[in-house]
């Protein structure tokens, strides 16, 4: 299954808790590794820096739940479960000629 996974950082009034939580960002995805059974198709951050996307696979979304967790407390996420759009143009087309 693919997934679209969303994130921007956390933030507070506080510039030193947001300069603090970027640098644990920094480390903890230093150290990160995806799962063997997860594929990571595309990784990309948006330009104003206000968070980014990744377009995932994988048949366990309990590894996908687990590395959202691990950023929780620096990221929020949100994941959208997706399907390539050939498949979802068939899905269109099948439910047109009903």
């Amino acid at each position: 299954m693919k997934y679209v996974v969303t994130w921007k950082p956390r933030v507070s009034d506080a510039v030193t808790e947001n300069e603090a939580s970027i640098i644990r960002l920094l480390h903890t995805i230093g150290t990160w590794t995806a799962s063997p059974d997860t594929a990571i198709h595309q990784f990309v951050v948006r330009i104003d820096g206000e968070g980014g996307f990744a377009v995932v696979e994988t048949e366990n979304p309990s590894d996908l739940a687990e590395t959202i967790f691990k950023f929780s407390t620096i990221l929020e996420s949100t994941v959208y479960p997706v399907i390539d759009i050939d498949e979802g143009l068939r899905i269109v087309r099948s439910r047109q000629a009903s």
